[in-house]
């Protein structure tokens, strides 16, 4: 695929340049809670900026009905967007209407306009092939040039990520060539021990991604609400805890093909348990223990790898050479059920290897938990992306930018 830098080369002074970004942060009402979306994406606008071009950045934020919706306006992505980049952003309050065109009509070289939520129009995400196409070409009008940049939305085949660069001359930015070049480390020429931590709640959702590790990492280590499923394919009792019945059978295979395959798959030795589920807002003190995984009281319900797990996951990770992390070990937004998240985090940053967080909830649990970002090799910004591209899947967005 092209990249920016080729684009660049070519001169980009005076051209409308259509940036698909993903700035699809967390919000309190409108308040941005974590912002590491929009910094990612710095460069790549920065370089066009910089270089003369007029910038149009899109992006999805939310869930919208296909309509707008206030509540998933990017009028702060764009607010935080112009802070970031020390310079005003012009803000087009709809996607290819009335607003978005006098917005990128007005922009000057060097310049920078942010258009409304894309999803605020049914066909960025429609699955008739004809709706999507024709709001990409409504978009491609705004144009002269695409540059994907949105690496959390390239799987998904919607009109700005997989139409759109079929309308346009196409590169990719700097954070997908970023993401690209660190996923090619995880499945090519890996260096070994490759360590694998996988947590999050639901296992339905890492089961093909771990079929596909455990032809390829030499450790896995399970933790989070996913963990329960894994415990109760062993026999344990897992309380009240999270828990997949109709995935044990695929998880008992997964067991029985590790231990063939010779490849490590470590489930938790203990567990925090509780009555009850926290209130995250409150953070107030709970009752809580930690008990031995095979040990699990009825009524309690697992909410963290306990202290033993956390110092054996440690080991399993500090001294590998290539190390992946998705999803965290407990219920992190709680600092009674952190413990186990900070535990895997650190080991991360006390390996000399390269270690590599998969986005989603493990980035916003490194923000949280308040470690420094650079002490990381990577931090992706697309979760569902990344562990799309370790099951081997084709990402709509990553094919629609090659020639």
């Amino acid at each position: 695929m092209k990249t920016i830098d080729e684009l660049l080369a070519e001169g980009v002074a005076g051209k409308r340049v259509f940036v698909r970004a993903d700035l699809n942060v967390p919000l309190a009402g409108t308040t941005i809670t974590d912002d590491g979306r929009i910094r990612a994406v710095l460069p790549t606008v920065k370089a066009l900026a910089e270089a003369g071009a007029r910038v149009i950045v899109a992006s999805h934020l939310g869930r919208p009905k296909g309509a707008p919706d206030p509540a998933f306006s990017l009028a702060p992505a764009a607010a935080r967007l112009g802070e970031l980049l020390g310079a005003d952003v012009a803000f087009a309050t709809d996607t290819v209407g009335e607003s978005a065109r006098s917005t990128v009509a007005g922009l000057a070289d060097g310049q920078v306009a942010v258009i409304e939520n894309l999803r605020f129009n049914a066909g960025e995400t429609s699955k008739d092939d004809a709706e999507r196409a024709g709001f990409a070409r409504e978009l491609a009008a705004l144009a002269d040039a695409y540059v994907g940049d949105g690496f959390g939305a390239v799987h998904r085949k919607h009109a700005s990520v997989y139409d759109l660069p079929a309308e346009l001359p196409h590169y990719a930015g700097y954070l997908i060539a970023t993401e690209v070049g660190v996923l090619k480390k995880l499945t090519e020429d890996v260096k070994r021990p490759y360590a694998v931590a996988l947590g999050g709640s639901k296992v339905s959702d890492k089961l093909a991604v771990i079929d596909q590790l455990l032809g390829k990492a030499d450790r896995i280590l399970i933790g989070g609400g996913m963990a329960f499923t894994f415990l109760k394919a062993k026999g344990y009792e897992v309380g009240t805890s999270l828990l997949q019945e109709d995935q044990i059978p695929a998880v008992t295979e997964y067991l029985e093909r590790a231990e063939k395959l010779g490849v490590e798959l470590v489930l938790p030795v203990d567990v925090v348990v509780s009555p009850g589920f926290p209130d995250l807002k409150a953070k107030a003190p709970t009752e809580h223990t930690a008990v031995d995984a095979d040990r699990m009281p009825e009524g309690q319900l697992g909410l963290d790898i306990g202290p033993k797990t956390g110092e054996l996951y440690a080991g399993k990770l500090t001294d590998a050479a290539t190390v992946f992390w998705n999803g965290p070990m407990g219920v992190f937004e709680h600092p009674d059920y952190a413990e186990g998240t900070k535990a895997v985090a650190q080991a991360l940053v006390d390996s000399d290897g390269f270690t590599v967080v998969g986005g989603g909830d493990s980035a916003a649990a490194v923000r949280t938990l308040g470690f420094d970002e650079n002490a990381f090799g990577h931090i992706s910004t697309g979760g569902g992306a990344s562990l799309e591209y370790l099951e081997g899947k084709t990402l709509p967005g990553l094919a629609a930018l090659e020639d």
